[in-house]
């Protein structure tokens, strides 16, 4: 049953108040110096345990629910300065609206654990990048950049089975000190200079089970194929065996065939269908993967008329891929992957093969490891790889390696030699990174 909020002052009145000399103002505008209510208005709302409106009224006609009434008593309640008296009133209030002040407890006590369930990491790290390449003509340039970039990755729990994370970047050119937008990240540039959100998703997790839902990276063959964020959703199930299936919008501005758009498609819509689905395998020493991923874009058709010359160039790129991994012993491991674009008569397949030696440990000072690696990555087969040597439209050997100085500060080094694909002529670069995480 309702009541008006002037008669649930009876109630308040036991906060004390009533019982001493009233000297508090009063800042509701409703409530003249003569009401009877006055007294005890001015003190409960000094006191904190009214408010009132926005637009200092006090309403004591209105009527209010229950739950109200269970927010004034349990303020009424966190009051310590009450006689015996009192406090059996208060009691006896606490008793009659004890599901309101449980429901109203439970809601507090779910905001504080999931504000203790929110939880912060990431990174900041210097990249230096010195890349030699060639023209037609035999011109060689060389491009030198300095970035610095902040992530932060915050995740929230939201209940035992999902967590809503995401990714927050920051770039800057220290060459310039400045922002600079204008860079291609393919090509070890500024992304973006300014904070902004890259990645925000739903993930639930159900036994083996995994669903993501929002912006988030891609889950299959990331690193050869396409080392980026699309939005959409993506379902992973399997222990040993395990399937993925994702689908959902890609933006290809910054991937390696956006190079090559037409000038007739330049400024159209640069994002691009998805839809993949891939099989990994995964026991003892061996590891090995088949993907299948359709993607359709003008992008593409601009960028084969381009390249190709082709008249009857489609919006459609088919790519398949395979690979596979030995771990001989707990040092060694050797890794290989195919990819191949069916829609494409150029630049259509990309493979690498990689040798590895041990490798960095963030939280262990002191640990480290070596690679070597050969790669060949056709543009439209690897569209946007992860490789920081070697880039889409390169062929090559890779060398790295990587240590780390301090607990979760890691350096590493790269050094790439080979040719570009397009001009066959010489291309090398030399990368240099230091990684603070927290």
């Amino acid at each position: 049953m309702k009541k008006t909020l002037v008669s649930a002052l009876t109630t308040a009145l036991v906060v004390g108040a009533a019982s001493t000399t009233f000297a508090a103002a009063n800042p509701f505008s409703d409530v003249p110096a003569d009401h009877w209510a006055y007294d005890a208005v001015s003190q409960l709302a000094a006191d904190g345990v009214i408010e009132g409106y926005g637009d200092t009224t006090f309403r004591g006609n209105q009527n209010i629910t229950r739950y109200e009434m269970a927010q004034m008593i349990a303020k009424a309640m966190a009051k310590t300065d009450v006689s015996a008296a009192d406090k059996a009133l208060i009691d006896k209030l606490a008793a009659e609206f004890s599901d309101e002040l449980n429901n109203l407890g439970v809601r507090v006590s779910n905001l504080e654990r999931n504000a203790d369930m929110v939880k912060w990491n990431g990174m900041a790290r210097y990249t230096y990048t010195s890349k030699r390449t060639e023209n037609a003509a035999g011109v060689k340039k060389r491009v030198n950049d300095d970035e610095l970039k902040l992530r932060l990755e915050p995740s929230a729990e939201v209940n035992a089975n999902w967590h809503v994370k995401a990714r927050i970047d920051a770039n800057t050119d220290l060459a310039k000190d400045s922002a600079d937008t204008d860079k291609d990240h393919l090509h070890g540039g500024s992304q973006d200079t300014n904070l902004k959100l890259i990645r925000a998703w739903a993930d639930g997790q159900y036994g083996t089970t995994n669903i993501k839902l929002g912006k988030f990276g891609d889950q299959i063959d990331n690193d050869l194929i396409a080392d980026t964020e699309f939005s959409g959703a993506a379902v992973t199930f399997g222990n040993k065996f395990k399937t993925t299936i994702e689908a959902g919008r890609w933006n290809l501005n910054s991937s390696a065939v956006s190079e090559f758009k037409d000038s007739k498609f330049i400024g159209s819509d640069a994002a691009s269908n998805l839809q993949a689905i891939a099989f990994g395998y995964g026991v003892g020493k061996f590891n090995a993967s088949a993907s299948y991923r359709h993607l359709n874009s003008n992008v593409f058709t601009g960028a084969a008329k381009y390249v190709d010359n082709a008249k009857d160039a489609s919006d459609d790129v088919n790519i398949w891929a395979v690979g596979a991994g030995y771990r001989f012993d707990k040092n060694i491991a050797l890794d290989g992957k195919y990819a191949q674009n069916t829609e494409a008569d150029n630049y259509d397949k990309a493979w690498t093969t990689q040798l590895s030696y041990k490798g960095a440990q963030k939280a262990n000072k002191g640990t480290w490891g070596l690679y070597a690696a050969y790669r060949h990555l056709g543009q439209f087969a690897a569209v946007k790889p992860t490789y920081d040597g070697v880039s889409a439209g390169q062929k090559g050997w890779e060398f790295g390696t990587n240590y780390t100085i301090f607990p979760n500060v890691v350096a590493q080094a790269k050094y790439f030699t080979g040719k570009d694909l397009t001009n066959d002529k010489d291309a090398s670069k030399l990368f240099g990174r230091v990684e603070f995480f927290f």
